[in-house]
């Protein structure tokens, strides 16, 4: 038995402790002793969800929750108003999944004094991949992300690899700024058929869901090939295969083969494979991890 089921052994289960405000928090987060970790999210929770809290409970003595629907990383064209807010359900899922305090502010209480003039600048990387469909998104991550850390103060902050360039990112920005965390990566919780959890696939109709299995495919296709010990084009064109002209219904975005910490230049041995499509009016990432042999 682990530290943490011993834990939870002797922990008489309890709906979570809900506060919307700073002084709330501070209130709130003093009485919590030992280790204490924290997942963030935007809502709408969903099992992937729950699988992150369930991996903050193993390691910490307390959880913290933060739902909070960021509008700095919406673009004018994005789904900000369609995003779904569920904050009871969410509670729920808090509770079944042991957090102890949640914390879901406002936006005039995150942004008391409007939207910040001065924010956290990703760098290169951040304009590259998502950043670069998505102009300023990471400004918008990587400052609510660190507002919620000088709040919630926590040991521990877990991300699930399923935004595996925002975790890449937030551990930078942790690592440059000397955020005094440990930023935990989880992997990435799917659906039996393989499809990433998120909670835009409540907006795929049927077929388009069935359409959006395209992107684990492509995945699972260019890991195969990694391990025939295919190199690195070769593993590339086994995914993109997955997309090719006789596949309508999938808008490809971008589809790249990279290293482990997103860096430029060669690619070898460790590795990353990500995707991002759309589905309809949806759009989807995903990435598994890739093991190319170093020599090729």
């Amino acid at each position: 038995m682990t530290a943490a089921e011993a834990r939870d052994t002797q922990r008489t289960p309890v709906v979570p402790e809900l506060v919307h405000t700073r002084a709330e928090l501070a209130r709130a987060r003093m009485a919590l002793t030992g280790t204490v970790g924290v997942v963030m999210t935007m809502g709408a929770l969903h099992e992937g969800h729950e699988t992150l809290l369930r991996a903050a409970r193993e390691r910490a003595d307390h959880v913290i929750v933060t739902i909070f629907v960021n509008p700095l990383q919406f673009g004018p064209n994005e789904d900000f108003d369609r995003y779904p807010r569920t904050l009871d359900a969410d509670l729920e899922l808090c509770r079944r999944a042991g957090a102890d305090l949640v914390f879901a502010p406002t936006a005039a209480d995150m942004y008391p004094d409007g939207e910040p003039t001065v924010r956290v600048e990703p760098g290169q990387l951040g304009e590259d991949l998502e950043g670069l469909s998505r102009p300023g998104f990471f400004h918008g991550v990587l400052t609510v992300v660190l507002k919620l850390l000088q709040l919630t103060r926590p040991d521990l902050a877990f991300f699930g690899e399923k935004d595996y360039q925002q975790l890449t990112l937030v551990r930078r920005m942790c690592r440059d700024l000397d955020v005094p965390v440990e930023v935990v990566g989880v992997p990435t919780a799917r659906e039996p058929d393989g499809l990433a959890r998120s909670s835009r696939n409540r907006y795929l109709s049927a077929g388009e869901r069935e359409v959006a299995l395209r992107l684990s495919r492509a995945l699972r296709a260019g890991v195969e090939a990694a391990e025939a010990g295919r190199d690195a084009g070769a593993v590339l064109t086994a995914a993109h295969a997955c997309f090719g002209a006789g596949e309508p219904g999938a808008r490809l975005d971008y589809l790249v083969l990279t290293d482990s910490d997103l860096a430029p230049g060669p690619v070898r041995g460790p590795a990353r494979l990500l995707v991002a499509a759309w589905v309809g009016g949806t759009r989807l990432i995903d990435n598994a991890p890739v093991r190319l042999d170093p020599t090729r």
